[in-house]
């Protein structure tokens, strides 16, 4: 059975983003952490791919869904609803929008990922709803050495008296970036 994991790279202070919505801080860089051998084992053990809406549209998905994104697997994408035009893939990437909520999201991707990872890649309310379902079993947070001050924040509204983290993993994953990695338990 694959192993959900929910994750994103934040602030020291806790953002997802900037107050100008901006992710540039914090994916600077993205190319050093595209070539470690963390990110490299995470996406070769990635079966399944869940976002948000607003993470699948910050950049034209017809023209990032395609043999150079770095998750060649299928994509569920979290919305109220469905566009009327969605990438076609191909043949690896597949585009499926879920309208009814979090739990059918995370089944769907269990099942296209088989016995790999699903990773569920925000935003940040994707990444709180699916924590507090209790439907993770790891949260993963990159940090990077920014302060942002204000933002979007990755734990607002959790619940925290009903999960408990344990740390499996950290590494220096680029000479700015750590990576942290939680099992996700109840209390």
């Amino acid at each position: 059975m694959s192993k959900v994991l929910a994750g994103m790279t934040i602030s020291l202070d806790g953002f997802i983003n900037d107050g100008n919505g901006s992710i540039d801080q914090l994916y600077s860089d993205f190319d050093d952490l595209k070539a470690s051998p963390f990110f490299q084992e995470m996406t070769k053990n990635t079966g399944a791919v869940i976002m948000g809406r607003h993470v699948y549209e910050m950049a034209d998905p017809f023209t990032w869904v395609n043999e150079t994104y770095e998750f060649q697997v299928p994509l569920f994408i979290l919305a109220h609803q469905a566009p009327a035009n969605v990438p076609p893939g191909n043949g690896k990437i597949s585009v499926t929008f879920v309208t009814d909520g979090v739990a059918s999201a995370i089944a769907k991707a269990k099942a296209a990922a088989g016995d790999k990872m699903v990773q569920i890649i925000g935003g940040a309310n994707t990444i709180q709803q699916c924590l507090n379902s209790g439907l993770c079993d790891e949260l993963g947070l990159d940090v990077m050495p920014v302060m942002l001050g204000k933002g979007i924040r990755l734990l607002d509204n959790i619940d925290t008296d009903k999960i408990s983290l344990e740390r499996v993993e950290v590494e220096q994953t680029t000479k700015a970036r750590t990576s942290l990695v939680y099992k996700v338990g109840k209390r």
